[in-house]
């Protein structure tokens, strides 16, 4: 099985960022509003809002309901800034790095 992986060349649009600059701002809708919207609370919208927590297929489902997107919106835009930070992360880069290939491409 093959399959061409794209890696983000620069770092991409957060999803607090995407939440706050693209939604939440020019349509005047409030944390407190979107957390009410979706059922959950107030404080899981601010970490999504600065990006303390990540988009889980439940949320991407329920944004995409309150927001009208739809659910691979969301976790793609979420997969995009995992694989960009692990791009970045040097750590991770070396546990790559030292990986075996078991199925040459």
């Amino acid at each position: 099985m093959t399959s061409t992986l794209r890696l983000p060349a620069h770092q991409p649009t957060s999803i607090g960022e995407m939440l706050t600059l693209e939604f939440l701002e020019p349509l005047n809708i409030t944390q407190g509003k979107l957390a009410a919207a979706m059922g959950v609370g107030r404080k899981t919208v601010d970490e999504l809002c600065n990006n303390k927590r990540a988009i889980t297929v439940e949320t991407a489902l329920i944004l995409a309901k309150v927001l009208s997107t739809t659910p691979e919106f969301w976790i793609n835009l979420q997969t995009l800034n995992n694989l960009w930070h692990t791009q970045h992360n040097e750590v991770l880069q070396q546990k790559i790095e030292k990986a075996t290939v078991l199925i040459a491409a």
